[in-house]
């Protein structure tokens, strides 16, 4: 998947656990992904402890001392649970508020009178697209799964039709675009133009979404036609309400940390000075924990005051919120103690390794490795590092066009195939309400389009400048 958070590189960085050979790190890769999937296909074992298991399993395949093992998976579970798990908690919150005081109603009924039919997966893949601009893949998720749920539902549209389009908004914006992590840390380690690397983005970016979105969509939605699960589904308020905030005090409410964290970007990337006092404090309210708590702060007021809420009535929807996502943050915190597993273990080194000898395009050469580690290790941040890092001398002779394009061919190849050792993965099957099997081939199946279509595009690109 996507980074999980900037935090996460520290973690992503751990000595190997392990010296066994590349032939043995191959097969125990293998085998704990195997072990996962059979855990929860044939025995019907909860994610949580299969991911567990499955990573315990494989640190013994790769010949790793049993307490090595322990200690990657739950550094790997702590980093992600840190990263994420007070931001989906902060989200649940933000989208119990949009419920609750009909904030949420009266964005979707708005967007229902907008537009519908065919028209709808189109406008769910713009509105991801501006709100995954300066987000991470994470945040925008929560902020967008009660209006992706409640849409699909008062629409009667298969969930995929609708999802989809509003996951490969966030997706792209998240892989591609600056100031988005992954796309910065290749853009210093390649030393390509932000500027240019941006404006080629986009240009990359909007085909490959309509494509991967609201066109691939309709194929998903006939693999897999689900309706939206009920227990994700924001309910109505309990009781009627004699009024719910206004739709133009809702949407400032849901964009607030979009706009908070666009305007760090763009102080960073104008001002690019950390002792600059305006910098300083643009990286505070930036930051994505404080943006979804300004978010939830300013929403008590916008969404729950204007509805008419009490102080208890508010407290009791905060409380009510957090408990239904339990089960989302351990399995999310698993899916990453696995990829931490993975990475300590040495596969992301097994792969550079390969990868020397291959005598192949730049291009394609940054997109393979990338595609080669986010495969063994789950890590989109992992695969764009070492990707970057290893075709950097290659950029040196490059045009700033050229090189730009190197950026955004590892970051292309850094979404492949999303599976199980991704955290992202089970992140979306559990919003979604997917088994292992629906989640293939709906949201691993549209990474992979993702990133085939823009690696194309950028092919045709490198051919055209």
């Amino acid at each position: 998947m996507t980074s999980l958070s900037v935090e996460m590189l520290a973690a992503d960085a751990a000595e190997p656990i392990t010296s066994a050979g590349n032939a043995q790190l191959g097969i125990a890769v293998l085998a704990g992904i195997a072990v996962i999937v059979l855990l929860i296909t044939k025995l019907k074992m909860h994610a949580f402890l299969a991911l567990t298991i499955g990573s315990l399993a494989l640190g013994s395949f790769a010949g790793a001392a049993p307490a090595d093992t322990i200690a990657s998976f739950t550094a790997g579970l702590g980093s992600t649970v840190a990263g994420v798990g007070v931001l989906i908690a902060l989200g649940a919150i933000l989208g119990k508020l949009l419920a609750d005081s009909g904030g949420a109603d009266q964005v979707v009924d708005t967007i229902l009178a907008k537009a519908s039919g065919r028209a709808m997966p189109w406008a769910m893949v713009l509105i991801a697209s501006i709100i995954g601009l300066p987000l991470f893949f994470e945040v925008g998720i929560v902020l967008m799964i009660p209006v992706v749920l409640l849409v699909a539902k008062r629409g009667n549209y298969s969930l995929m039709r609708i999802g989809i389009p509003a996951l490969a908004g966030l997706s792209v914006m998240h892989g591609l675009i600056p100031p988005h992590p992954g796309p910065l840390v290749a853009i210093d380690a390649l030393d390509a133009n932000l500027g240019v690397t941006l404006a080629l983005g986009v240009l990359v970016a909007i085909p490959t979404v309509i494509i991967a979105g609201p066109v691939f969509s309709r194929y998903a939605a006939r693999w897999v036609d689900i309706k939206p699960p009920e227990n994700m589904i924001p309910q109505r308020p309990s009781e009627d309400l004699d009024r719910r905030p206004s739709f133009g005090a809702t949407l400032a409410t849901i964009l607030l940390p979009v706009v908070l964290m666009l305007l760090n970007a763009l102080v960073e990337i104008v001002v690019d000075n950390p002792e600059n006092g305006l910098q300083k404090v643009t990286m505070v309210i930036g930051s994505p924990l404080i943006a979804l708590l300004a978010a939830v702060l300013v929403g008590m007021f916008t969404l729950g005051r204007a509805a008419g809420f009490t102080k208890d009535r508010l407290a009791g929807t905060v409380e009510k919120s957090l408990a239904p996502i339990a089960g989302i943050l351990l399995i999310v915190g698993a899916g990453g103690g696995f990829k931490q597993t993975l990475i300590d273990a040495g596969v992301g080194q097994m792969i550079l390794d390969f990868s020397e000898s291959w005598s192949i395009p730049a291009l394609l050469l940054g997109w393979l490795i990338a595609v080669a580690i986010r495969l063994a290790t789950g890590s989109a941040t992992v695969a764009t590092i070492s990707a970057a890092g290893l075709v950097a001398p290659l950029a040196a002779d490059m045009s700033t066009s050229h090189a730009a394009l190197l950026v955004l061919a590892v970051g292309a190849g850094s979404l492949f195939f999303s599976h199980v050792n991704d955290a992202g993965f089970w992140l979306v099957k559990e919003y979604f309400g997917m088994n292992v099997g629906q989640t293939v081939k709906t949201w691993s199946v549209m990474e992979t389009i993702i990133s085939v279509v823009a690696m194309a595009f950028i092919l045709l690109l490198s051919l055209l400048l």
